[in-house]
């Protein structure tokens, strides 16, 4: 078998803290990462001619700006097979600088269908090594789950996996770069703050999470469409909400699936991207 197809999920942040920048302009975070059922699709096939990459999202490079294509040379590269080929097509459902890691997400699949396709090499472990350099999220959707993030993203703790919440996702219609969120970060000269550890322990003993949400890159966004969405999530019934990653898409955690999908039926004028789905 030469041919693969497998989902890609996006992840929400329950929790994203700035701890710190590094000498290299990077920054340190403490970020509680959780799976979502909202999915881009990843086919796969082996082949002699190189990498290529196909999407019937025009917007998308085709080269090695492409995380896919970037995931697949560094595999093809660790396993000696730099002269191997593979064609990958991306069926996009996450929308980019949405702060669902969807780019990250992609490649991590890309990952792990080529570790399939050969006979699994690689263990979990090396497949994050090699995410890593792809991307900081990437290392996270490996696995998947519910955990905590830190460094720049590599260094993950996996958590007692959180009770389904169903999910509505809202992306107003500008996106935000997240080397700009950062830079207006970095401007507000705000102190640390420490969230995330008490949003771990209610994790990890089962508790409500809704009023834990914490998510240092909100101000630095830009965006008053953030706080507007939040506004309107709270009023039809969520029982937390947050803008995800640097943004610029807002979920809000539902306990039921009618109330959330009475939500986003109300939000779906107003917005262009409103999705229902599920913790995973």
């Amino acid at each position: 078998m030469n041919k693969i197809t497998a989902p890609a999920y996006a992840k929400i942040n329950l929790s994203l803290e700035i701890t710190g920048k590094r000498e290299d302009g990077y920054h340190d975070i403490a970020s509680v990462f959780q799976a979502v059922s909202l999915r881009d699709v990843i086919t796969l096939s082996l082949g002699k001619d190189g990498i290529k990459i196909s999407s019937g999202d025009k917007s998308l490079p085709t080269d090695e700006k492409n995380t896919c294509y970037r995931a697949a040379a560094l595999f093809l590269s660790e396993l000696g097979l730099s002269s191997a080929g593979v064609s990958i097509y991306i069926e996009k459902h996450i929308p980019s600088m949405a702060g669902l890691g969807g780019g990250s997400s992609d490649a991590a699949s890309v990952l792990k269908c080529l570790n399939w396709l050969y006979g699994c090499p690689l263990s979990d472990d090396g497949l994050r090594r090699l995410g890593s350099a792809v991307g900081a999220d990437v290392p996270f959707f490996i696995g998947g789950g519910t955990a905590l993030c830190r460094g720049t993203g590599e260094l993950i703790t996996s958590l007692k996996p959180l009770k389904r919440h169903w999910v509505a996702l809202i992306k107003p219609e500008c996106g935000v770069s997240t080397p700009e969120a950062y830079k207006r970060f970095d401007s507000l000269e705000k102190p640390p703050s420490s969230h995330t550890p008490n949003l771990v322990e209610a994790i990890n003993q089962g508790l409500e999470i809704a009023s834990l949400l914490h998510n240092d890159l909100e101000d630095a966004s830009g965006l008053r469409e953030i706080s507007e969405i939040k506004e309107r999530l709270f009023k039809y019934g969520a029982n937390g909400a947050l803008m995800s990653g640097s943004g610029s898409c807002v979920f809000g955690l539902f306990d039921c699936y009618k109330a959330c999908l009475s939500a986003c039926s109300k939000l779906r004028g107003s917005y262009p991207f409103v999705r229902i789905c599920h913790t995973i």
